[in-house]
């Protein structure tokens, strides 16, 4: 397996990451700081002021959220 694309992510990450998944979903204020993380980290990228999500970012979603799953569990 390869551990390029594996993500140990906060909560409030994953929430924002997942919310980047629809292009016209609005953010709330308070996902600024890991919206931040999420650039920084090449997850997310951000154009024209308005957030997106990049394809690592697309990929770290599918993968982490099998993880997300088992730890629900």
């Amino acid at each position: 397996m390869n551990d390029d694309h594996d993500f140990d992510l906060r909560p409030d990450q994953w929430e924002t990451l997942k919310a980047l998944r629809s292009p016209v979903a609005g953010l709330p204020a308070s996902t600024h700081f890991a919206l931040a993380d999420l650039v920084a980290l090449g997850l997310a990228t951000m154009s024209d002021r308005a957030p997106a999500i990049t394809a690592k970012g697309r990929t770290a979603l599918i993968r982490g959220s099998f993880r997300l799953l088992d730890a629900a569990a």
